[in-house]
């Protein structure tokens, strides 16, 4: 599909749906109920981006320390944010897809399969003989240039 075609229907198509959702709830359960759970939604969604921010950054540290590169979790706190910031916008759509998102295990899930799909990841341990990059070993001495170049 159009990338191009996709964002415009992304930005029509939501606010459209959103504004749906909302008058929908609204005539079932009243205006005002409507408009204080969005803004509690907003409240919940800051509070939980905010912790699991945190944790997704602790995890990132750690494997810092292990002297691992932290990609994963680089990427889980990009969607942390993102989940956070689909939290904050009105609307009840956004705000289940938001809260979805902070499922760690979830988040981690749909991130592996991304990766995957997308064809930066690839299974570990399939790889029969002959496929994959296998270690090369060279044997050599070796000695410095300018040793014995001293000051004589």
């Amino acid at each position: 599909m159009n990338p191009l075609l996709l964002f415009l229907m992304l930005l029509i198509g939501l606010p459209l749906l959103e504004l749906y959702l909302l008058i929908e709830v609204g005539s079932a359960i009243g205006a005002l109920p409507t408009i204080l759970l969005s803004l509690f939604t907003a409240v919940l969604g800051g509070l939980l981006m905010r912790w699991q921010g945190v944790s997704t950054a602790l995890r990132a540290r750690a494997a810092m320390e292990r002297g691992e590169v932290p990609a994963l979790e680089m990427l889980e706190g990009a969607m942390v944010f993102l989940a956070g910031l689909a939290l904050f916008l009105p609307g009840f759509f956004t705000d289940a897809l938001g809260l979805l998102v902070l499922i760690p295990p979830l988040r981690r899930l749909v991130l592996l399969r991304f990766l995957k799909r997308a064809g930066v990841m690839r299974p570990t341990g399939s790889m029969g003989p002959g496929q994959g990059r296998s270690a090369i070993c060279i044997e050599g001495e070796w000695r410095r240039d300018d040793e014995g170049r001293g000051g004589s």
